[in-house]
């Protein structure tokens, strides 16, 4: 622990923060290095770090576990053992990387590992770890046998589910689009909102979760406040066509897996099967545990998701996206989605039906005119006198949905439609909806209509019942809601409302709001709280001689032999092998090993101490 101790006060305070951020540890109670040295050096923390380490670095750290081991040893060592170049080669540099988890510490050609360390990693070698020789040697060959799979099978279905996937992220954007989601302060949406948006995706309540989930690691969705929102990025993913769509998904994917494992798996050639691959990644991570066997369960999840595995069995567009030919990949998942269309059918019950996935940005368009009625390869779309009425409140026009649904039609326009179009235009505005004066307060909304038995239809109607609107005149109602608020629960009630300025003019709204990617917001950092508490702590005793006193407490606190030279009369030195018992009043109280009796020096006295060598202690 001293050893750790020391090289912690020599690192600089941004090699320091890194050294720390690589490992798991519990920052509570430490007050000074030597409590985080300790900290670091605890059971749980060292397993973990060790859990962690691959195949290659592991066999490094146990090579320079041998006694008296320096790098150009460990690389002499590895090569003897049979590791290949790749491995034996880059034991420098892994040595500096583990020196760099404080694992190990490197001082110029000597390596060292504290006995704390190899203590938790020694002994398991061979037993649940493999030995020494087995972690230097190469990669097993691969075996290519027969493979009694049908693999074009297996990629008709993989394509199925990947587009099921693409689409079902899709309909969850557009209903967070339609309406935000509110998060719960316990964490997890709403549950009125879940069901929602588990409706509007076709997936089950259960696997939502999940979908949203990889929606927002690809940045498509974005938290504000409380609320959950699409965001621009989401918003331009929507206009990709599916093999864009399933790209961005699939890049994500790779991007959460090791390169080192990547690596491993692309030097298959043969069909690679879920077995070759848990056998890959378990051999690369001989000490992985609890969080490999967590991220492979979640890995294998998410490959079934994005059609990169079928029943377990990952396909050969799993190994072209880990060997990085994502295009290709995505050129063989996408061979099987089904063919996108710009054209649809317009039916006299004011049903729109398209007869496969529409274009992205005909979807978005006609989604703002009509309601999707039906989601499946072929869509089911419904025009509405409320749906209309929203298409003209975000600035369309009676002749520019006509021009647009007679672009896309095969059929024409029917003329139910013609006329439903035409009518909810003239009546487009019979509500308005504005802020309310100053002097009106709290009221925040001001709902007026030239139609006096509209307004008192509105004052009575039950689904506006929690706007609490109340009547100030024959053809005036006020809410202490929001303009936008009112002006949506009018649209979505299907009053043929319209916002409007203090001038009267009509102002154009739209439901879709989009979240931009947010920067984010600074949190307190629990590494940089810590290194100020240190230097805080440092900076109020940092004598040379209060460092030496910190060094003998803690040898004294976990019973620690150290080798203490004193300064002799005359100038010379001696060494002394001692267990020091306690320091106060600026002296050491000591057990002497060699001479079996108890020493009490001054502080002043001591001019360095070392642990002592393993073979005295």
């Amino acid at each position: 622990m001293l050893e750790l101790a020391g090289r912690l006060r020599e690192l600089p305070r941004d090699d320091l923060a890194a050294a720390l951020r690589s490992r798991e540890f519990d920052t509570a109670g430490v007050s000074d290095l030597f409590d985080l040295a300790e900290a670091l050096l605890a059971p749980d923390s060292v397993d973990r770090a060790i859990s962690r380490l691959d195949r290659p670095r592991l066999a490094v750290l146990a090579a320079s576990a041998e006694p008296g081991a320096t790098v150009d040893g460990v690389r002499r060592l590895l090569a003897e053992l049979g590791a290949p170049a790749t491995i034996a080669d880059a034991s420098g540099p892994s040595i500096d990387r583990l020196a760099g988890w404080l694992l190990l510490v490197r001082t110029g050609d000597l390596v060292h590992v504290p006995a704390a360390v190899a203590g938790r990693l020694v002994p398991r070698l061979g037993d649940d770890l493999p030995t020494l020789a087995e972690l230097a040697a190469p990669a097993p060959p691969v075996l290519v046998g027969d493979d009694p799979v049908d693999r074009s099978l297996l990629e008709r279905r993989s394509s199925d589910v990947a587009y099921a996937t693409v689409a079902a992220t899709a309909e969850l954007l557009a209903a967070l689009g339609a309406q935000p989601a509110r998060e719960l302060a316990k964490g997890g949406l709403a549950l009125p909102d879940s069901k929602r948006l588990a409706e509007a995706s076709g997936t089950g309540l259960d696997e939502l979760p999940r979908l949203f989930h990889r929606a927002d690691e690809a940045g498509l969705v974005v938290r504000d406040g409380a609320y959950w929102l699409e965001s621009d990025r989401g918003a331009e993913w929507s206009l990709e066509s599916a093999r864009g769509r399933w790209l961005v998904l699939a890049s994500c994917w790779r991007d959460r897996i090791p390169e080192t494992l990547r690596e491993l798996v692309a030097r298959r050639s043969d069909p690679l099967t879920s077995g070759a691959l848990l056998d890959d990644v378990r051999w690369l991570y001989p000490a992985g545990g609890t969080w490999l066997d967590d991220g492979l369960e979640r890995l294998f999840g998410e490959a079934e998701a994005l059609g990169l595995a079928v029943s377990g069995e990952p396909v050969e567009a799993a190994r072209l996206v880990l060997a990085g030919e994502i295009e290709r990949a995505a050129d063989l998942v996408a061979a099987h989605f089904p063919a996108q269309v710009d054209r649809v059918y317009l039916q006299h019950d004011l049903s729109i039906v398209a007869p496969g996935p529409l274009e992205p940005e005909l979807d978005a368009r006609l989604r703002g005119i009509a309601d999707v009625e039906a989601r499946d390869l072929a869509s089911t779309y419904r025009v509405s006198a409320a749906s209309v009425n929203r298409a003209l409140a975000a600035g369309e026009r009676a002749d520019s949905i006509l021009e647009f649904l007679s672009s896309i039609s095969l059929t024409g326009i029917p003329q139910p439609l013609a006329y439903l179009v035409s009518e909810a235009a003239d009546r487009f505005g019979t509500v308005r909806v504005s802020a309310a004066a100053e002097s009106e307060a709290p009221a925040q909304a001001s709902i007026r209509s030239d139609d006096a038995e509209l307004i008192g239809t509105l004052a009575v109607d039950q689904a506006l019942a929690s706007l609490a609107l109340r009547r100030t005149g024959q053809h005036r109602l006020l809410t202490r809601f929001a303009p936008e608020v009112v002006f949506w629960a009018l649209s979505d009630a299907k009053y043929p409302v319209a916002a409007e300025d203090a001038r009267g003019e009509i102002v154009r709204l739209q439901r879709h709001r989009l979240a931009p990617t947010p920067v984010v917001a600074q949190r307190a950092d629990p590494i940089a709280t810590l290194l100020d508490r240190l230097e805080a702590t440092q900076a109020g005793d940092g004598t040379e001689e209060a460092w030496l006193a910190r060094q003998l407490e803690a040898a004294a606190r976990s019973k620690e032999t150290l080798t203490v030279t004193v300064r002799m009369p005359g100038g010379d030195t001696a060494d002394y092998l001692l267990a020091p018992a306690s320091v106060a009043n600026g002296r050491l109280r000591a057990r002497d090993h060699k001479a079996d009796i108890e020493r009490t020096l001054p502080l002043s006295a001591i001019a360095a101490v070392a642990p002592a060598p393993a073979t005295e202690v």
